[in-house]
């Protein structure tokens, strides 16, 4: 069985929150949840990189704002994928920091999971393809009938002349 996918959850919403929580757990995702930028730092302070697999987080949270949360993550965990969520469209331009940008209540829930699905992806990287030991039999046979055939030219020439 696969480990679970770890994504760190921070919403001053405690309704959203909870939402996002019930719908990530339920596609097979551990889900660790703050309420604030400070709380979220604590969580990324304790873990150890390469744990967690996204970071999703409000633009707007007190405090400290989602940019500024994930400028702190990135310099923690450098690898971490991030992903702001806003209930305001027009802030797009301060999400910057983040690796991804969706729309609070504009992105339906089946967006949300396949943001999250290639964010995460992208962490682990291209699948790794096992090397082929043996040769295809098939590319051989093209070359060696090739080769007869070269070989059966070059003797009909030498007939001829």
């Amino acid at each position: 069985m696969r480990p679970k996918k770890v994504i760190l959850c921070v919403d001053d919403n405690e309704q959203v929150l909870s939402v996002r929580t019930f719908l990530l757990e339920t596609r097979g995702y551990r889900v660790l949840c703050a309420l604030t930028s400070t709380e979220a730092l604590e969580i990324l302070e304790r873990t150890t990189p390469g744990t967690l697999d996204l970071l999703i987080a409000d633009l707007l949270l007190p405090g400290m704002d989602g940019n500024e949360l994930v400028r702190r993550a990135k310099q923690m965990h450098p690898l971490l994928p991030t992903l702001i969520v806003s209930g305001t469209v027009s802030t797009y331009d301060r999400a910057l920091a983040a690796d991804a940008f969706l729309p609070k209540g504009a992105a339906s829930p089946a967006e949300l999971l396949e943001r999250i699905r290639v964010l995460v992806a992208r962490k682990r990287g291209p699948k790794k393809h096992l090397p082929v030991s043996n040769p295809p039999a098939q590319p051989m046979l093209v070359q060696s009938q090739q080769s007869s055939q070269d070989e059966q030219i070059k003797i009909k020439h030498a007939i001829a002349s």
